[in-house]
């Protein structure tokens, strides 16, 4: 029989890396950074042949909910679900579980970030399919890993273990962002696969593991899942939700759960190459319009702009949408430029533009972020 699934896109986050062009009011899910459908409408285009959109709920904040409700308009209203606080990911997921074990706790659910981009949607669609059979046999929990093409320091890695089947591979643990060197060691010891963020379990497995691993805020999300629907449910939310430990699924859930070993976590990793990229920087959006030709001259620049000229120029990413742009001499550099603001910076810089929002804050230029 098949699986009832029920997807949760995590669209909460205000994409810091990608300022000037996202905002808080405009992060860098609603935007269409790749084409002309912004990345949380391709999050659910991608997710369309498995479920329904009845089916599916996304977790934001109030300043995208009415955006993301207009883009995503066959989504019920009450299934997008907006934060009162930021609580990183274990909360969001956490809920997601209390509210649809409630109303189906058979159900398997896929944890999906909003960010994502996927070049081969057919592979990842298969790799789904078999996480969702797997999830639905039972207590286990599935979380899709990446070989890694480079030892990437921005990303957490998944140590894994024994085959349990074509395509299935036991989780020894999880390890968060590595230096250069331990993420070279994990790249050459070939069993190690980058973390998607991408998590498939029932809703009463997840619920039981929130229970379990985070016994003090379990009863809070359960007391948020138990008012939805009700005229008190904003109070509630808002009352509780600031009270939950602001922490990540993987550090919270995940990791205890390896350290039972791997015999009996029950987690379980399916190595995927579907053309993944989490678009974390202006650096990653450069690689992948790259890697995909898209508005890239021979000289590897990627410029969105109405016309271009690169003169000993190589490798370098400029957004200007309204103008002609001239490169003279200049390699790998990142260019944005919006209405208020110009980021320059370099490719190998693009991780730390996040620190721009926050010097902006500080210096109390919050109309600018």
């Amino acid at each position: 029989m098949k699986a009832d699934f029920r997807p949760i896109i995590l669209a909460g986050g205000s994409g810091t890396r990608f300022w000037p062009r996202s905002r808080k009011a405009r992060a860098k899910q609603v935007l269409a950074l790749d084409g002309e459908r912004t990345m949380i409408q391709r999050t659910m285009d991608r997710l369309a042949p498995l479920a329904q959109p009845e089916d599916f709920w996304v977790i934001t904040n109030d300043l995208l909910s009415g955006t993301i409700c207009g883009q995503l308009e066959e989504v019920p209203e009450e299934q997008v679900v907006c934060e009162p606080a930021a609580r990183n990911t274990a909360p969001a997921a956490g809920l997601g579980a209390f509210l649809l074990e409630r109303l189906a706790p058979d159900a398997v659910l896929g944890m999906f970030p909003a960010d994502h981009v996927i070049s081969d949607e057919p592979a990842f669609i298969a790799t789904i399919e078999k996480a969702i059979e797997l999830a639905g046999a039972g207590e286990n929990m599935v979380v899709l890993g990446i070989k890694p093409t480079r030892a990437e320091t921005g990303y957490g890695y998944i140590e894994t273990g024994e085959a349990t089947g074509e395509g299935v591979l036991r989780v020894r643990r999880f390890t968060e962002k590595p230096n250069q060197e331990r993420a070279e060691e994990f790249v050459a010891a070939g069993n190690y696969h980058w973390n998607s963020g991408i998590f498939i379990w029932s809703a009463k497995t997840l619920a039981n593991a929130v229970r379990e691993h985070l016994p003090e805020m379990a009863p809070l999300l359960e007391q948020i899942a138990a008012a939805h629907g009700t005229p008190e449910f904003s109070k509630v939310f808002a009352e509780l939700y600031p009270k939950c430990e602001n922490i990540s699924v993987d550090y919270a859930i995940l990791e205890p759960r390896s350290a039972k070993g791997e015999q009996r976590s029950n987690l379980f990793c399916i190595p995927a190459s579907f053309g993944w990229n989490d678009l974390g920087s202006w650096a990653a959006l450069y690689e992948h319009q790259h890697d995909l030709r898209a508005n890239t001259d021979e000289h590897g620049n990627v410029t969105e702009c109405t016309g271009r000229v690169a003169l000993d120029a190589r490798g370098n990413y400029v957004f200007s949408p309204k103008k002609l742009v001239a490169m003279v001499g200049v390699s790998d550099l990142v260019v944005v430029e919006t209405d208020d603001a110009l980021l320059i910076t370099t490719r190998n810089h693009s991780q730390e533009v996040g620190k721009v929002v926050k010097e902006l804050i500080e210096s109390g230029r919050k109309d600018l972020v």
